[in-house]
């Protein structure tokens, strides 16, 4: 049985675990990564954000993010598979719900996210939901080289 939830303080250990696999397996766990995994209530929750999971027989197996960053910007960030849940179609739905979310609540007309074009089914994951790349100025994270953006107010007619 496959269902999105939202964050419950007993999944706090899926979202840094999760978020903990890819990084390791593609780059390195920076220092604010173990900050904002460690402390999610603080940096994203507190602030307005919101946190999903997707599970699989009540676990989670795959995790996404919506902070507001630095910028005032809605940003989709912290979006984690396990290995074993890959290819079985639950990016796309969590991405798909996490859209429709961010649209409902109105808040914002963009959705920016931050990557880096070696990880590319993800980026061709959010090229397919409609994310287009945009300059990328500079993050706070080494291990990002692109920045793309999702214009809300042309998604709202999709959905």
């Amino acid at each position: 049985m496959i269902k999105i939830s939202n964050y419950k303080p007993i999944y706090k250990p899926y979202f840094k675990k999760l978020n903990i696999e890819w990084l390791e397996k593609y780059f390195f766990v920076e220092d604010y990564d173990k900050e904002v995994l460690s402390n999610p209530e603080k940096y994203i929750l507190d602030k307005g954000g919101f946190i999903y999971f997707i599970l699989e027989n009540d676990i989670p197996v795959g995790t996404v993010a919506i902070m507001i960053n630095e910028s005032q910007e809605l940003e989709l960030t912290k979006m984690g598979m396990s290995e074993n849940a890959k290819g079985k179609g639950f990016g796309n739905l969590l991405l798909k719900h996490v859209i429709n979310e961010v649209i409902n609540n109105k808040t914002h007309n963009e959705l920016y996210l931050y990557s880096n074009t070696l990880l590319g089914p993800a980026i061709h994951l959010y090229e397919k939901y409609g994310f287009e790349e945009i300059p990328f100025e500079s993050s706070k994270y080494k291990r990002c080289n692109i920045k793309m953006k999702l214009n809300l107010k042309n998604e709202s007619g999709r959905n």
